[in-house]
């Protein structure tokens, strides 16, 4: 689960920073972004979160309270709290990119 969590962690920054970067380089009128560019966040930790893509696919992160109960089945409490702190970032960082998805529609 924990590498579960950076992975998707990782992908989504990846595709946030690739995509912002990749527009501002190619703001022009005939510009499509990549199918795997993030066009909406939606929901929120406590009862799920929603990915959509540029290319209609959908991901659907597991719930902040499934997440905790994974975490809370890893043999050490190292393990265990690297685990809740991942997923508390991981959480976060969703929340801020739905709040600029957001800021970028009004703006723009």
């Amino acid at each position: 689960m924990k590498r579960y969590v950076a992975g998707v962690a990782v992908g989504v920054v990846a595709l946030v920073l690739g995509s912002v970067g990749t527009a501002l380089a190619l703001s022009t009128d005939g510009w499509v972004p990549p199918d795997d560019t993030i066009v909406r966040v939606t929901g929120n930790a406590e009862e799920g979160f929603g990915i959509q893509h540029h290319d209609g696919t959908s991901l659907f992160p597991p719930t902040l309270s499934e997440t905790r109960a994974e975490c809370g089945e890893y043999d050490t409490r190292v393990a265990r709290v690297r685990c809740r702190a991942g997923v508390r970032t991981w959480y976060r960082d969703l929340a801020d990119l739905k709040d600029a998805l957001r800021l970028a529609r009004s703006s723009g």
